[in-house]
């Protein structure tokens, strides 16, 4: 089991609970939240194209979306999640890395060693599933400026560079879990939407099937 086990993909290590969040704080969050995408759009179902200009409008995009994540207290965001079909991510995975970003990111090897970890997505919120992972991959992309780039990583970072490049290909956390997981998922979501809280929640009983996609 990972180190990494139970850490919230998308969403700052160590940010504090949002009803902790000082009020400036929780207004930039909210904010920066309600401009990325959420599930049911279909932008989060396409497949982002590639990028072949590397110009000052790409790196304004890369600016934003970095903007946007720190202020949502992400540590990943995909361009489809704010709505723009471009093959580009940012992502920090710890508050001391400084915001990296991906363009055209292909991953070229994963390890057969797999690790499972909960995740969370800004663009499910209030959702956390269980999802296996290789534990190491090696990336290749380019910068802002189109420079080749080779990120080897493991862990954490790893995890979140494969969460991104799975938006890219419209793909979500509720596609790698299995069915009855997802059907939690959905009812935690429905719940979360209608204000029900486990102090509110009627008692049930629910079959488990614990094996993920």
């Amino acid at each position: 089991m990972s180190d990494d086990e139970d850490v919230d993909v998308e969403r700052e290590e160590d940010a504090p609970p949002v009803d902790e969040l000082d009020e400036e704080t929780r207004a930039r969050r909210d904010a920066a939240l309600a401009r990325v995408r959420k599930l049911g759009d279909p932008v989060l179902r396409a497949s982002a194209v590639a990028v072949d200009r590397f110009d000052d409008t790409l790196r304004s995009e890369i600016e934003r979306m970095g903007l946007l994540m720190s202020d949502a207290l992400g540590v990943g965001l995909a361009a489809t999640q704010v709505g723009i079909l471009h093959r580009v991510l940012v992502y920090r995975a710890y508050a001391e890395d400084p915001i990296t970003a991906m363009v055209n990111p292909v991953i070229e090897w994963r390890s057969d060693q797999l690790e499972s970890a909960e995740e969370g997505c800004l663009s499910i919120p209030g959702v956390h599933v269980e999802v296996e992972r290789p534990a190491r991959i090696r990336a290749r992309a380019r910068d802002a400026f189109g420079e080749e780039v080779i990120v080897e990583a493991e862990g954490l970072r790893a995890r979140v560079i494969q969460h991104e490049v799975d938006h890219l290909d419209g793909i979500l956390i509720l596609d790698r879990v299995s069915r009855e997981a997802r059907r939690e998922a959905m009812r935690s979501l429905r719940e979360a939407r209608d204000g029900i809280t486990s102090a509110t929640r009627p008692e049930r009983v629910v079959a488990s099937e614990t094996s993920p996609a």
